[in-house]
C-alpha cells in the first residue's frame, strides 16, 4: 500500500504544480510587456493605445489585456453595426495579436486612444507576448520540476522561482535586457529560501554549496564579461548569481552540467541563425534565456539524481 501511495502522490503533485505554473504564467505577459523596454526608457505604464495600466501592485499584476481598449472595441462595433453599413467590421478582424508593430509604451498616442484617426477601430485590447503560450510553457516547466524533485521541500522553492525565470527569458528575448529588479531578487530569494529549506527534514541538497555556487558562477561570468564585454552582458553576470545558487543546491556536478548546457544551447541557437543567414558572426543574441534553459536541464537532472 505504501508503494501505491508513493506512485500516486507524484502524479497529483505534478498536476498541482502544472496548475500553479499555468496560473502564474497568466501574469507573466503583462510584466514582460512592462519590462521589455530599452535601457534608457522607463518601465511602461500604459497599454499600446495609451490607457493607464491599472490593477494590483500598481498595475504590475494582472492579465495582459486592457478593459478600456475592449470597451472602445465594443463601442466601435456598435457604431458600425447599423444596417446597410458596408464598412462594418466583423468579429476581431481589426485586432492585431500581441504588441507587434506598435511603438513601445504607446508612444505617439494620446491617452484613451485619442491619437487614432476618427472612425478607426482600436488595434488591440490584448498586448505583450501570447498569454496561452507563456502560461503553457510555465505550466510545463513547473510540472517537469515536480516530476524530477518529487515531494521534497525544495520543490516549493523551484515552483516559486520558475515563473520569474520564464519572465526573465521572455524579456531578454524581446529586448536583450535582464533587469536588475528581477535578476538580483532571484539570487537573493534563491539563497534565502534554500536556507530555510535546509532546516526542513527530507531535503536533498546543501545550502553551503548553493552559496558557493552562486559566488563561483557569478565570479566566473564576471571574468568572462571583463575579457569580452561584447559577448557577455553584465545582466548575465547578475543572473549567474541566482543560477549558481539553484544549481549549487545539488552539488558541483549540477553546477557544471547546467552551465555547460546553457553555453551549448546558446551556441546552437547562434549557429542556427548563422546557417539560416539571419545573423552574422558578430550579431548580438540574448544569452539569458539559454542560461536559464541550461540551468533548468541541470536542475532536473540534479533533482532526479539526488
Amino acid at each position: 500500500m505504501d508503494l501505491e501511495l508513493w506512485s500516486v502522490r507524484p502524479l497529483w503533485l505534478t498536476v498541482l504544480a502544472a496548475l500553479w505554473g499555468a496560473a502564474a504564467g497568466l501574469l507573466v505577459p503583462r510584466a514582460a510587456y512592462r519590462f521589455a523596454v530599452e535601457p534608457d526608457e522607463a518601465w511602461r505604464t500604459r497599454c499600446p493605445e495609451g490607457h493607464v495600466l491599472t490593477g494590483a501592485a500598481g498595475g504590475w499584476l494582472g492579465l495582459a489585456r486592457c478593459p478600456d481598449c475592449a470597451q472602445d472595441l465594443r463601442d466601435f462595433r456598435t457604431s458600425r453595426s447599423a444596417p446597410g453599413d458596408a464598412g462594418r467590421v466583423s468579429g476581431d478582424a481589426t485586432r492585431v495579436p500581441g504588441d507587434a508593430g506598435r511603438a513601445p509604451g504607446g508612444a505617439g498616442r494620446m491617452p484613451g486612444g485619442a491619437g487614432r484617426m476618427s472612425g478607426d477601430a482600436p488595434t488591440a485590447y490584448r498586448y505583450g507576448p501570447g498569454t496561452p503560450l507563456v502560461a503553457l510553457a510555465t505550466a510545463g516547466t513547473c510540472a517537469g520540476l515536480a516530476l524530477a524533485t518529487g515531494a521534497r521541500p525544495e520543490l516549493s522553492v523551484w515552483l516559486l522561482l520558475a515563473p520569474l525565470g520564464v519572465l526573465l527569458a521572455v524579456v531578454d528575448f524581446r529586448v536583450q535586457r535582464l533587469p536588475d529588479v528581477l535578476t538580483l531578487p532571484l539570487a537573493g530569494l534563491a539563497l534565502v529560501l534554500l536556507g530555510v529549506m535546509a532546516l526542513v527534514p527530507e531535503h536533498a541538497g546543501e545550502w553551503p554549496t548553493a552559496l558557493f555556487g552562486s559566488l563561483v558562477l557569478g565570479g566566473a561570468y564576471f571574468l568572462l564579461f571583463l575579457v569580452n564585454p561584447n559577448g557577455m552582458g553584465f545582466g548575465d553576470v547578475k543572473l549567474a548569481l541566482g543560477i549558481g545558487a539553484v544549481l549549487g543546491w545539488y552539488g558541483w556536478g549540477t553546477v557544471v552540467l547546467g552551465t555547460f548546457a546553457g553555453f551549448l544551447f546558446g551556441g546552437l541557437y547562434g549557429l542556427g541563425l548563422v546557417l539560416m543567414r539571419r545573423a552574422g558572426r558578430k550579431t548580438s543574441i540574448p544569452f539569458g534565456p539559454f542560461l536559464i534553459a541550461g540551468a533548468y536541464v541541470g536542475l532536473l537532472i540534479g533533482a532526479y539524481a539526488a
